[in-house]
């Protein structure tokens, strides 16, 4: 999918956040952290191949059916191979503030039935999701550039090619881009789903507060006995349990949406051992940003623990980020996951829209949206679920916001930019997404969303 950066060159919105699958339908972040461990599910163990790439024959010397390209510098990949068993796939590189100017393909083997995909194209352009630049997490060392992870399913088998772009045939002085060094296909297997308690074992109301973050332990910890769903709230509840945190000066009418329900990482089987033990903040939510995933919408909502599992790997160990990106995902069931540790009340600081990390939250929807409309479901969970967490910080959903850009290529550093509460990532970053169909839904979205907080 084809999108455009402010010189012209594409990017779109893809860190693929996705979908679970056990249950039913001016700060300075950085400094603000919390030491955290939180509940580990029943073992859920993955892994990750990671393969070095070679320098494949040039294109003369390939099968008569691959179409004929101007000369461009040396194309890199594998070739087809039998690996362990995998489920998603993505290509890295070794220096995150290299762009890959090219296209990148893998074709897949089925499980089972040993049948082999056609060549499937991954997002290549993925730099617009990830740390502020200057931040802790961005300049870690250990963060890498890196493509949207692709969902493949259940396979064992693996091919790659990485083309570089050909230089303008009209422009005699252009040269071949080289593709950046250290290119490297992670094959990425989520593991098992988790096994989930009997409804009857879903911890106290006070676990399930300290799941939701109106609670913790003095050392940051989160309770053992951490449900894997946090039930829905009526609107009445959900203003009397969280005016005091939203800091409501006293007889000032609440505008808190009703809580939705929402999986929360032990549901869909984080394994909290893979990300950074401590949690960091931002000083409040003034925005959200809603991204689509860009992985393709041919999935089903019992997949979603999976998928989730293998982006939050890809992300932390692949990529080199600190946890998963986002802050929430939508599945276009209207299924709604916890992303990004922290608890679900607080201002997390993600990894979703660079540039504009500060002071907002990053809700994915999973899917593709530039030619497909949103399904209903998802539209109206992303209304619900801004309604009340927008609440609980005192923004309108229908209002404007002040953010002050950390650095992108559509605002400069420091400056201050008024935004739509509920914006789409095109609206901080020059991307197509979340997509044509899913960005002309966030009308009808910040309409219900205020009329959820009874505005």
């Amino acid at each position: 999918m084809r999108a455009f950066l402010a010189s012209s060159i594409g990017v779109t919105c893809a860190a693929v956040l996705v979908l679970p699958s056990a249950v039913p339908a001016g700060a300075a972040p950085d400094t603000r952290t919390v030491p955290a461990e939180s509940a580990e599910p029943v073992d859920v163990p993955g892994s990750t191949q990671s393969l070095p790439m070679r320098t494949l024959p040039a294109p003369s010397d390939r099968a008569t059916d691959e179409p004929t390209r101007a000369a461009a510098a040396p194309e890199q990949g594998l070739p087809e191979r039998e690996v362990r068993p995998f489920s998603l796939v993505g290509v890295v590189w070794d220096d995150a503030n290299t762009e890959l100017h090219g296209s990148v393909q893998v074709r897949t083997r089925a499980t089972g039935t040993g049948e082999w995909s056609q060549w499937q194209d991954l997002e290549t352009h993925n730099a617009e999701h990830g740390a502020d630049p200057g931040t802790a997490e961005r300049e870690s060392g250990a963060v890498r550039g890196s493509t949207a992870p692709l969902w493949v399913g259940d396979s064992d088998g693996v091919a790659v090619r990485v083309r570089p772009e050909a230089p303008d045939p009209q422009d005699r002085t252009a040269t071949a881009v080289p593709l950046p060094g250290g290119l490297r296909l992670e094959l990425v297997d989520p593991g098992k789903d988790p096994q989930q308690a009997p409804a009857t074992d879903a911890g106290t109301e006070e676990d399930v507060q300290a799941a939701a973050g109106t609670q913790a332990t003095g050392d940051g910890r989160t309770s053992s006995l951490a449900p894997s769903v946090l039930p829905a709230l009526g609107k009445a509840e959900s203003e009397v349990r969280y005016e005091a945190e939203a800091g409501l000066v006293p007889g000032a009418r609440p505008y808190i949406g009703p809580r939705p329900s929402i999986v929360t990482r032990k549901g869909w089987g984080a394994d909290e051992k893979l990300r950074e033990r401590k949690f960091v903040y931002t000083s409040k939510v003034k925005a959200a940003f809603i991204h689509h995933s860009a992985t393709g919408n041919n999935y089903k909502c019992s997949q979603a623990a999976s998928v989730l599992r293998g982006i939050y790997r890809y992300h932390v160990k692949s990529s080199g980020w600190r946890d998963i990106g986002y802050n929430f995902a939508v599945d276009k069931c209207g299924n709604i996951y916890e992303g990004r540790a922290g608890g679900v009340t607080k201002a997390v600081l993600g990894a979703h829209t660079l540039g504009f990390n500060t002071d907002s939250m990053g809700i994915a929807v999973l899917g593709t949206f530039t030619k497909s409309n949103p399904p209903a479901a998802a539209v109206n969970a992303v209304a619900k679920l801004t309604a009340w967490k927008l609440g609980l910080f005192g923004a309108d959903p229908r209002g404007k916001a002040t953010l002050v850009s950390g650095g992108g290529n559509k605002y400069k550093k420091g400056k201050k930019v008024k935004l739509n509460v509920i914006s789409g990532h095109r609206d901080g970053f020059a991307t197509e997404c979340p997509g044509a169909r899913l960005y002309k839904k966030l009308g009808s979205a910040r309409s219900s969303s205020a009329k959820l907080q009874g505005r």
